[in-house]
């Protein structure tokens, strides 16, 4: 089945005429208004002994209704039809509807009595000290159908809402201070919430003072965050919401992604406000954004990138000569300069570390003269590797200098590389070396993991497996790896023996 998609509220103006006679309709009223009564709250229906009416108030006639009104005040007829006059484009950006942005509604047979049971607002609209004796009540930003969805809920306690109508609806019951409607609201949007409209509803959820819902929305975010970012309305959402994404330190995605999708956004925040595309004008509506960006977390390869493909960083033209030098120093020097970006990984891993190994038996004696051992491999779902295990030294303990990489095979692109160092006891254990951070692997693309060893004769794998399959022990879901042979020099590792024994890594 197709979850609909929630479209944002649209801005208008709803006027409603109470019924000269207060109670007319309030025997069919709603649950609160037979709890007003002192009666048990029941779903409304023609009773057949009508219900004792408030001192004070004269027995409705139920026959005398009013030109153009039905029974149920929430039915409109073809005389009471809404006659809109809205703008000519409506609201998408997650602010309040325009009050220039108004429609006619029909005249309405509800009751001051139940809207003031149902509502604080209403109640103080009707009976405060201020309250209004006119025959007909303007109220402003109020769509006719979220208003009409009110009113059944305070009539029937029965929920209408549907993704056209939920936001308006949301806006609606806030304003007049109905929480039992606007719980309804957020659960409709918590169930209808996807990758693909999780930046819209948060928008949402951050102008009406949702705390729960805008958790939900940057949760899923952070697990699918190449989804979210990919979805239409992601270059739709405000400044201080892109901001807040950005702060995060748990989005799983490569910065170099992240970065192209924060420039989709800022090329339609141009067009928003009417300025030229241009690298200035980028920098420029980013504003403080920009600063976000984990420039340090790129590989240089990334950070440098030339057209035809998305240009990086360095060729965008949005960061000025000086941060690029800054940035390119601290790719190429050791001890590393500092810069003003920030450098700390977003550590965006959940649930269980896992590992495979794919020898079988170990035997004695792999020889290093500066080759880099390598080995191809695939994977049925997305991954992200944080790190090899490595075969240490035959000859007891021993210390190793040691470069780890994952190079994109097809590009030849290194998404992520260390350089560091182990030590190992002399067993025929495998010894962890760990990337930095985190290294994306996207399903059924060709790597290739590379691991440069100095240091003595060590420990290596045989009788290799070309398929290694792991299981989760507790949702049971399998993560399947394919080992190819890595063409050119490889130092002898192979599918079926050599080194790069086990790949570490988080599902």
């Amino acid at each position: 089945m197709t979850t609909p998609s929630v479209a944002p509220p649209r801005a208008a103006a709803t006027r409603w005429r109470p019924a000269a006679a207060g109670a007319r309709l309030a025997r069919r009223g709603s649950g609160r208004a037979r709890a007003a009564w002192g009666q048990a709250p029941t779903r409304p229906r023609p009773p057949a002994t009508p219900p004792p009416v408030p001192r004070g108030l004269r027995r409705p006639r139920p026959r005398r209704l009013g030109p153009g009104l039905t029974r149920r005040p929430w039915a409109r007829s073809a005389t009471t039809r809404a006659r809109a006059r809205c703008c000519a484009s409506p609201c998408t950006t997650g602010r309040p509807p325009s009050p220039r942005c108004r429609s006619a509604s029909p005249s309405s047979s509800t009751t001051r009595f139940v809207l003031a049971v149902g509502s604080a607002v209403f109640d103080a609209m009707f009976n405060g000290g201020m309250a209004t004796t006119s025959t007909e009540i303007e109220l402003p930003d109020v769509e006719p159908a979220a208003f009409l969805a009110l009113l059944k809920f305070l009539y029937s306690d029965e929920v209408q809402i549907g993704p056209e109508t939920v936001m308006t609806t949301l806006y609606t019951a806030k304003k007049y201070a109905v929480p039992a409607l606007e719980a309804h609201c957020v659960e409709f949007l918590k169930k209808h919430l996807r990758a693909d409209n999780a930046f819209m509803l948060l928008t949402q959820a951050r102008l009406f003072d949702e705390p729960q819902l805008a958790s939900l929305c940057l949760e899923s975010i952070d697990k699918n965050t190449a989804d979210a970012i990919a979805a239409e309305g992601f270059t739709d959402i405000d400044l201080d919401t892109l901001v807040a994404v950005l702060e995060r330190d748990t989005l799983g995605i490569r910065e170099v992604r992240l970065f192209n999708a924060v420039v989709r956004w800022s090329e339609a925040e141009c067009q928003r406000q009417q300025l030229q595309v241009t690298p200035e004008n980028k920098r420029k509506v980013l504003g403080k954004a920009l600063g976000l960006i984990r420039f340090p977390l790129m590989t240089i390869e990334e950070f440098a990138a030339a057209s035809p493909l998305p240009a990086g960083p360095a060729q965008s033209g949005i960061l000025v000569d000086r941060e690029v030098v800054s940035l390119f120093l601290h790719f190429t020097v050791n001890p590393k300069p500092r810069v003003e970006f920030i450098d700390r990984p977003r550590c965006c891993l959940r649930g269980k570390e896992c590992s495979i190994n794919r020898f079988q038996q170990v035997e004695s004696r792999w020889g290093y003269s500066g080759t880099s051992d390598r080995i191809r491999f695939s994977v049925n779902k997305r991954i992200f590797v944080v790190g090899f295990g490595l075969y240490g030294s035959i000859h007891g303990p021993t210390d190793y200098q040691v470069n780890i990489q994952i190079i994109h095979t097809d590009s030849n692109t290194v998404l992520g590389q260390n350089d560091t160092g182990f030590s190992c006891d002399g067993s025929a254990s495998t010894f962890r070396v760990m990337f930095k951070e985190p290294v994306e692997v996207l399903p059924n693309v060709n790597y290739t993991a590379c691991a440069t060893l100095k240091g003595p004769d060590s420990h290596y794998g045989t009788k290799g497996l070309r398929k290694v399959t792991h299981e989760s022990p507790t949702t049971g879901a399998k993560t399947c790896f394919t080992f190819c042979y890595a063409a050119g020099n490889n130092n002898g590792t192979s599918v079926e023996d050599g080194q790069i024994p086990e790949i570490i890594f988080y599902t």
